[in-house]
């Protein structure tokens, strides 16, 4: 039985570790502050200054999701998400740099104070200065920037994972939500839609709890619990997106010729390809950060490993393997093809000898366009005898036939190469493999191997890159 000190104890390093920021709990009031900045505040101010602003306008870039405020047992009616994403898109074209906003949001309150210094004005020139000057004109938009938070997405993602032992546990869960973003600019002189962009991002909520419940004598129980809860502000993780947005529609007006920055051609080109770069990677992966590069095509593979041998002799004594694999792609998920090995079965004093390998398997990839794929497979083969048996043989043709499957593991590192694992069983049809026939069961063996995948197809270029490379 643990001693309760030595619980205590650790009760005390969980705490320490997992709940640090149990000690920075907000127990008494703060001043206001400076507005937080979001990931992509820096992106956004890290733009090479313009050659010449454009005047853009405003006037609603609006929640259009629909959603209310999700709780435990409905919802309420408050908005999931902020209202004021015309303010956060306004001040965002502002730290770009690349965008003159122009007031649109409330142009009725404007024209109305307009009007009043107008006819204040009229009143001051005709009885005191006749030389005042007019009131100057409003300024106009070359650019109409339109969207809005068009989907925001609850429990996405939800997980924890947790244990307790001798009265002490622990455990910590999580979840994600996500909201997207769909930013455009219009042309006012003849309504063209010059660039739509479209941005997601995720908010993440975690909760971490520790407890304690012991009986430390009789009659007398010690509970104890701690815990924290964390959850990303959907107004930052609005902002995030909003201000990525706006950087990803200044990269691509760049691209486009729609306007430039001081520091020249070289600057603008470097930016944009940085940028269809990042974009090109972000598109190969799926809503759940799996990436999605892996070349489709056939694969021919070489690797290496041992084999171990599992017949009627209980000494069991690794040998090297050495594997020559080509698959047949037939679907996205079905591949087929022939492998050659030459193995080493080795049971000691007992038995050893050396055997050619000839299999034909059929191949399925559970996640076929994933970088980190599993697969299953299965075939039939045989083997034939290489070396010269260290005991009497008693099969005289020295050919073997069998059944194989097995799992292994393939992770993409480029579109020509990848690395494979793979474990397999052998089922040998026939109990003389290693020259004793005793009991019921027929021979087998397992191979284990580490190898290089060639791929013989390469994937189509992203086109987008393509254009950028080019250019």
């Amino acid at each position: 039985m643990i001693p309760t000190k030595k619980v205590g104890i650790f009760a005390l390093t969980l705490l320490l570790c997992s709940c640090g920021a149990f000690f920075n709990q907000p127990l008494t009031r703060t001043a206001a502050r400076v507005g937080e900045v979001s990931r992509s505040t820096s992106l956004l101010k890290s733009l090479p200054p313009s050659s010449d602003p454009v005047e853009v306008a405003v006037y609603n870039f609006s929640d259009q999701t629909g959603q209310y405020k999700a709780i435990e047992n409905g919802s309420t009616f408050s908005t999931a998400v902020t209202q004021g994403a015309t303010t956060i898109l306004i001040k965002a074209l502002e730290d770009s740099g690349y965008f003159t906003p122009i007031e649109r949001e409330n142009l009725s309150n404007l024209s109305t104070e307009r009007n009043i210094i107008r006819n204040t004005k009229q009143e001051y020139i005709k009885n005191l200065n006749p030389n005042e000057p007019p009131l100057p004109p409003l300024l106009y938009a070359g650019l109409l920037l339109e969207g809005g938070i068009v989907s925001y997405d609850t429990n996405i993602i939800t997980g924890g994972i947790g244990a307790r032992y001798f009265g002490v546990g622990g455990s910590s869960k999580y979840r994600q939500d996500r909201i997207t973003v769909y930013l455009r600019a219009v042309s006012t002189s003849n309504g063209e839609i010059l660039k739509t962009v479209y941005v997601s991002k995720t908010i993440l909520s975690q909760a971490l709890d520790a407890n304690y419940f012991r009986f430390v004598k009789f009659q007398r129980l010690l509970e104890a619990e701690t815990g924290i809860t964390q959850n990303e502000p959907v107004q930052l993780a609005v902002k995030d997106a909003v201000e990525k947005a706006v950087y990803d529609l200044v990269v691509e007006g760049i691209q486009a010729g729609y306007w430039s920055s001081k520091q020249g051609l070289t600057a603008d080109q470097q930016l944009v390809n940085t940028y269809f770069k990042e974009k090109e990677e972000v598109e190969s992966i799926e809503l759940y950060n799996r990436i999605m590069n892996k070349p489709e095509g056939d694969i021919l593979s070489i690797s290496g490993g041992t084999s171990l041998m599992a017949g009627d002799y209980s000494n069991k004594n690794p040998g090297y393997m050495g594997r020559l694999e080509y698959q047949k792609s037939l679907t996205k998920f079905l591949s087929i093809g022939p492998s050659v090995s030459f193995l080493e079965l080795n049971n000691g004093k007992q038995f050893y000898n050396q055997f050619i390998e000839a299999n034909l398997n059929m191949r399925f990839n559970l996640l076929p366009e994933d970088d980190l794929s599993p697969y299953l497979y299965g075939g039939g083969g045989m083997l034939l005898e290489a070396g010269e048996s260290s005991t009497q043989n008693l099969n005289t043709s020295g050919i073997f036939y069998k059944a194989q499957y097995g799992a292994g593991l393939q992770w993409t590192l480029s579109k020509n190469f990848g690395l494979n694992l793979f474990a397999e069983h052998n089922l040998v049809f026939s109990d003389e493999l290693d020259n004793r026939v005793n009991g019921k069961r027929d021979d087998f063996y397992f191979n284990f191997g580490l190898g290089l995948n060639f791929y013989l197809s390469k994937n189509k270029k992203n086109p987008k890159a393509a254009q950028s490379d080019e250019n």
